[in-house]
C-alpha cells in the first residue's frame, strides 16, 4: 500500500469548512524574496530598507528596568500593574495633551499588530458588519476584518462612506506607508462625523512621536474631541519611539465603555504583556531623552536618503512624518523594486498597501548609519 493511501480520508465536513488561513490574502512579504536575493548579491551587501524594523540599541535605562523585573514567577495581569497604568495615563496627558485620563481610559496590549488583527473579532463583528480603513494602509486592517468574516471598505475621505453597517473606522495618522498627517481640523471633522453616525473610531497613532514637517495631533486632544472620549480610542506603540519592537509593547487609550469590555475579553484570552515588559514600558514612558536622541538619528537618515532619492530621479509624496519615504519614478512599483535591488537596495513595493500604491515604493529609515551611507552612495 502506498504512503499516500495510508492517510486517513479528510471528512467532507472538514473539506467544506473554510479554514482561517483561506480567509487571508497571500502574505505579501514572501513576494520580495527574489529581489532580496538580488540585493544580497551586491558586492558590499544588501541595504534593507523594506521592513521598518528598528536596528538601534534598546536604551540602557529600559534594559535595566527589564532585567530588574526578570524574577517574575507569577502571572502578570492583562490590565497591567498600577505603575504601568500610571505611566500610560501620565504620558497621554503630558505628550498628547489629553485631559482627565484615568486608569479606566487605558489598556496595555501585546504589540499593536495583534490588536489591529483581532480587534474586529473582539468587538464581535461578523458578516454584514463593515470595517473601513484608508485607501493606502497597513494591510493588517483588512486582515482583521477578514479574520472576523466582516466586510471591509477602503476610503479616501471617511466622511464620504455610507455609515450604514459601518461598525469600525480606522484612522492612521501619521500614515504607514505614506507618512501623511491628518491636521487638527480634519480630525475634528471626522470625529464629529463618526459620533453623529454612531461609528466606533480607532486611531492608529503609532508614529505620532515622529513628525518631521508637521506636528501630528492625537484624537485624544481636547481640541479634536471636545473634551470627551466617547466613541474614540487611540492606539500607541513603543516599537518605533523606543526601539522596543522585540518587546511587543503597546497600549490603547480612550473610551472606557469600549476598553472595559475589551479588557474582559482579553482576560479570557490570556492576552497579557509579560511582567518584565510592563516594567520596561514604565521606564520608557517616563523618559523623553532617549526618544529625542532616536528622533535625531532618524532625522539624519531621512535627510540623507531623501536628498539621494530626489537626485536619483524620484519624486517624494507626503512623508511629512513616520519612518518612511513614499517615493515614485512614475513606473510600476515592481520595476522600481527591481531597479533598486540591482543597486543592492531593498524597498517595499507600494501595492503591498493597496492598489493606489502601484507606482510607489516605501523606503524605510530603519537601517544603521553605515547602511544608509552605503545606499546614498549607490544612489549617487
Amino acid at each position: 500500500m502506498s504512503a499516500v493511501s495510508d492517510r486517513p480520508p479528510v471528512s467532507s465536513h472538514h473539506a467544506a469548512k473554510e479554514s482561517l488561513r483561506d480567509r487571508l490574502p497571500i502574505f505579501p512579504w514572501d513576494k520580495l524574496e527574489p529581489y532580496k536575493k538580488t540585493a544580497a548579491a551586491y558586492p558590499d551587501g544588501i541595504v534593507d530598507l523594506s521592513v521598518g524594523t528598528p536596528v538601534d540599541p534598546v536604551p540602557g535605562l529600559i534594559q535595566k528596568a527589564l532585567v530588574a523585573a526578570a524574577d517574575s514567577p507569577g502571572y502578570p495581569t492583562v490590565w497591567g500593574t498600577p505603575e504601568l497604568r500610571d505611566a500610560i495615563t501620565g504620558w497621554v496627558e503630558r505628550r498628547l495633551g489629553a485631559r482627565d485620563v484615568t486608569h479606566r481610559h487605558v489598556l496595555p496590549i501585546v504589540g499593536s499588530k495583534e490588536l489591529v488583527a483581532w480587534l474586529p473579532t473582539q468587538l464581535g463583528l461578523g458578516p454584514g458588519d463593515k470595517v473601513a480603513y484608508p485607501r493606502l494602509a497597513y494591510p493588517t486592517y483588512e486582515v482583521g476584518a477578514r479574520l472576523a468574516r466582516a466586510d471591509h471598505v477602503a476610503y479616501d475621505d471617511p466622511t464620504e462612506l455610507d455609515p450604514r453597517d459601518l461598525e469600525l473606522l480606522w484612522l492612521n495618522s501619521p500614515s504607514n506607508p505614506t507618512g501623511k498627517v491628518l491636521g487638527k481640523e480634519e480630525l475634528t471633522r471626522i470625529v464629529a462625523w463618526a459620533r453623529e453616525h454612531g461609528v466606533l473610531l480607532f486611531s492608529d497613532e503609532c508614529y505620532i512621536e515622529l513628525g518631521w514637517e508637521s506636528d501630528p495631533v492625537s484624537v485624544l486632544h481636547p481640541d479634536v474631541n471636545g473634551g470627551s472620549y466617547d466613541g474614540i480610542v487611540s492606539v500607541h506603540s513603543l516599537s518605533k519611539r523606543s526601539n522596543l519592537a522585540g518587546y511587543r509593547a503597546a497600549f490603547l487609550a480612550g473610551d472606557p465603555a469600549v476598553l472595559g469590555p475589551l479588557l474582559e475579553i482579553r482576560k479570557h484570552g490570556g492576552m497579557m504583556t509579560s511582567a518584565p515588559t510592563q516594567a520596561a514600558v514604565v521606564a520608557a514612558l517616563g523618559d523623553d531623552t532617549h526618544v529625542r536622541e532616536q528622533r535625531e538619528r532618524y532625522a539624519a537618515r531621512r535627510t540623507a536618503l531623501r536628498a539621494a532619492l530626489l537626485k536619483h530621479g524620484f519624486r517624494i509624496e507626503h512623508s511629512e512624518a513616520s519612518l518612511y519615504l513614499w517615493a515614485t519614478r512614475e513606473e510600476s512599483c515592481w520595476q522600481t523594486v527591481a531597479h533598486l535591488a540591482d543597486l543592492g537596495i531593498l524597498v517595499a513595493p507600494g501595492d503591498f498597501y493597496g492598489e493606489a500604491g502601484g507606482k510607489f515604493v516605501r523606503v524605510a529609515l530603519t537601517a544603521t548609519d553605515e547602511r544608509v551611507a552605503a545606499a546614498v552612495e549607490r544612489l549617487g
